[in-house]
């Protein structure tokens, strides 16, 4: 169920569960494996044996028992009761990419979902424009009931969004929201996130403090509200807000072999800028830019103090623990749920900014700002 690729593993326990009813192995009436059971079978997730039974059933082989299990039907059950995908109560999950915490917005989406009595299917945009623009175009088309869309961007997409919206499809955003169409969207309070960070620093004494993005500010909405919550607390601080300092739209320089040189090209310049602590708009960027200051023989957080936003898994494994804010993915998944049902079942079309709590995790890579500053640095090879 987690990924659109030529050959998902939900397909393989489809393919051999056809194939056993087919041969007789299992007969009508018989109880097949549960998703738990499926799951550990296959070495899968309990979400992609879950798919595979759903797919089964929609195919008409099989009927579902809540609270029971799933049952092979007879033969000609099969062809005269199989459920329409027009009809099927299906709710269709458009993330850009799948890690950890894409996971839990899945869980917390399928949680209230199921209580409902409805499906989740999920679709990877891959951080591609134009395929996110097929699913979004091609699920309605399909019969499925509604979209809870993580956008690559909030720039990207707009027509077809609003397009969406006049035709008064359900339609929800998490991660992001547009503030030119009037969506409703279930995000973290990102602002809150970036002033906790920025306050967090200035707390240890930095005073020279760079926000980095590998984005523009104006591509998500979860970027522009990380930086202007480091805005607001510079301001609250009385401390003037340095443009050089703020580092962002370079993920072209980061192409196969350029990444590292641009990096350390990156990291010298913040140095020779009397910089001492870097915020960074996500865990991935900022473990890479931690891993760079070391192997550039920078102390971190000795001599850099530096900050992601997400607290990803990758988070708690790097040689220096990175410092992050965390967020309520699971609440996320399952708000985003309960709005689309509410769309459908109750004809409610209140627009809902929902905007979920943040918390600071303090690890290993930030610390006091060093003092005095020491502008010795190792040479850098570009």
């Amino acid at each position: 169920m987690l990924e659109l690729d030529s050959k998902p593993l939900y397909m393989k326990i489809l393919s051999d569960l056809k194939e056993k009813i087919k041969s007789g192995e299992y007969v009508p009436e018989q109880q097949l494996p549960t998703e738990v059971e499926l799951a550990m079978q296959y070495g899968v997730s309990r979400i992609t044996s879950k798919r595979a039974l759903i797919e089964l059933e929609r195919e008409g082989m099989i009927y579902r028992k809540r609270g029971s299990g799933s049952y092979v039907k007879y033969p000609e059950d099969a062809v005269d009761t199989a459920i329409p995908n027009a009809t099927h109560p299906i709710i269709a999950m458009i993330l850009p990419y799948m890690a950890t915490s894409e996971l839990d917005y899945i869980k917390g989406a399928h949680d209230y979902l199921d209580s409902k009595g409805y499906y989740l299917s999920i679709h990877n945009s891959n951080w591609k424009k134009e395929k996110e623009k097929e699913i979004l175009a091609k699920v309605p088309k399909s019969g499925l009931s509604g979209i809870i869309v993580y956008p690559i961007s909030t720039i990207s997409n707009i027509d077809v969004i609003n397009a969406l919206y006049w035709n008064d499809y359900p339609i929800v955003t998490i991660d992001q929201y547009f503030d030119s169409l009037p969506i409703s969207s279930v995000v973290s309070d990102n602002f809150e996130g970036g002033y906790m960070t920025a306050k967090r620093l200035i707390e240890l004494g930095h005073e020279r403090i760079a926000f980095v993005s590998s984005v523009s500010i104006e591509y998500r909405s979860s970027v522009r509200d990380r930086y202007l919550g480091y805005c607001k607390a510079l301001k609250d601080h009385k401390m003037s807000i340095d443009s050089d300092l703020v580092l962002t739209d370079f993920y072209r320089e980061l192409s196969g072999a350029n990444a590292q040189g641009f990096y350390k090209s990156l990291i010298a310049k913040l140095r020779h800028m009397k910089v001492t602590a870097l915020q960074v708009e996500h865990d991935h960027l900022a473990v890479d830019l931690l891993k760079t200051a070391l192997e550039m023989g920078i102390g971190v957080p000795e001599q850099l103090s530096i900050a992601g936003f997400d607290d990803h898994e990758i988070a708690r494994h790097v040689e220096v623990p990175l410092s992050s804010v965390g967020q309520d993915y699971y609440s996320i998944g399952r708000q985003a749920a309960e709005i689309i049902i509410r769309r459908i079942e109750n004809a409610d079309t209140e627009q809902y900014k929902i905007k979920t709590p943040v918390r600071w995790v303090e690890r290993e890579s930030t610390g006091p700002r060093p003092n005095p500053y020491t502008t010795d640095l190792p040479a850098v090879q570009l």
